[in-house]
């Protein structure tokens, strides 16, 4: 039988209030797997990808509060080292890799699980904001939410699929679009831009990148995109996406974490076209003119992360070889300096932090 030895402490990069710095905790405890609840896991975290929600989450911007103290990260992939007891029926075991995702659990038995918006339920836990997240070596989850990690993925590429991949997987799902349509993508150069770029080319849709900077562009016209849109040297982005359309894109699906990308989709798409709203900016609205909304037959869907059968999907995707997550590896210790290259805008593809460096 496999068995593990459990230290009883571990390294965490803790967030002790709202606002405050990173905290890199050398002697935080590890629950014992006597301390696990029924249908708990504990996972050895290879590794984690960082997210611009963690930031959102140490920063306190959202309308909703995440818990303090706080470990943030649902990104992890890692192996099974323990169950809970009186677990029924567990579709992992001990020595398994999976991933934790966002979407830490969820009742499974109301109507928005049943329904398939398991992130949507009321009694739902998220990793890395109502609960501690995969910014420490050991974290604790939830044997029927993780998700099985295929051999032919490494961990460190896999990682970032669990959130920025599922999320915007989903979304183009949803976009209503079918092959040949054009896509316009804000934020195209980003952590989930650009694994947009490639989800959307498997999709075979006709990709329009928005974003800024020599690097985000490469990476861009690289993963497949058609078309590069710079918004800080386009002057009428509208005129420029409706002329390469020939009328308008057919869908948006916005990732940037402000209210500029939002601001103007409804003006290039055509009629019949889909915004899918995306990145949560903390405090902007959605502002869009109700009178073209409605008389170009707009949609605007919110898409809020995955559900269970999503990152299943992803994922398989990404270990085909189809998507390629584009990322740099740091130690967690680093993770300061990673918030501060999100908030200037600087970093291109997702950063990874290895559990293994220290």
């Amino acid at each position: 039988m496999v068995s593990f030895t459990i230290p009883k402490t571990q390294t965490a990069a803790v967030v002790d209030h709202s606002g405050a710095d990173i905290r890199i905790d050398h002697q935080f405890p590890v629950k014992s797997q006597e301390e696990l609840l029924p249908g708990e896991c504990l996972v050895k975290l290879d590794c984690s990808g960082a997210c611009h929600t963690d930031l959102h989450a140490a920063l306190g911007d959202w309308p909703l509060p995440a818990k303090t103290p706080l470990i943030g990260g649902h990104e992890g992939v890692g192996i099974v080292v323990a169950i809970g007891n009186n677990t029924a029926n567990s579709p992992v075991k001990l020595g398994d890799r999976v991933g934790i995702k966002w979407l830490a659990d969820s009742c499974l038995n109301c109507e928005d699980c049943r329904k398939g918006r398991e992130q949507n339920c009321s009694k739902a836990k998220l990793s890395g904001f109502t609960v501690d997240g995969t910014f420490q070596e050991y974290v604790v989850s939830f044997v029927n939410h993780v998700t099985p990690i295929p051999e032919n993925i490494s961990s460190d590429e896999a990682a970032s699929v669990l959130c920025a991949g599922v999320t915007v997987y989903r979304a183009i799902k949803y976009s209503q679009t079918v092959p040949g349509d054009w896509i316009v993508l804000p934020g195209a150069g980003g952590g989930l831009g650009h694994l947009a770029v490639q989800y959307a080319r498997v999709r075979g849709l006709r990709v329009i990148a928005v974003d800024t900077g020599d690097a985000k562009k490469e990476l861009c016209l690289k993963l497949g995109a058609e078309k590069w849109i710079d918004f800080m040297e386009c002057k009428d982005i509208v005129s420029e996406i409706v002329s390469i359309t020939g009328g308008g894109a057919h869908s948006a699906v916005v990732t940037s974490a402000n209210g500029a990308g939002y601001r103007q989709a409804v003006d290039y798409l055509r009629p019949g076209g889909t915004l899918m709203a995306v990145g949560l900016p903390g405090k902007a609205t959605l502002e869009a003119s109700i009178w073209w909304t409605v008389f170009k037959s707009i949609s605007i869907l919110g898409s809020y992360v995955g559900n269970r059968q999503d990152a299943i999907e992803a994922i398989d995707i990404a270990a085909r070889g189809q998507v390629k997550v584009h990322f740099a590896c740091r130690p967690l210790k680093d993770l300061e300096d990673v918030y501060e290259g999100m908030k200037a805008g600087k970093i291109a593809g997702r950063i990874v932090l290895d559990m293994s460096q220290k």
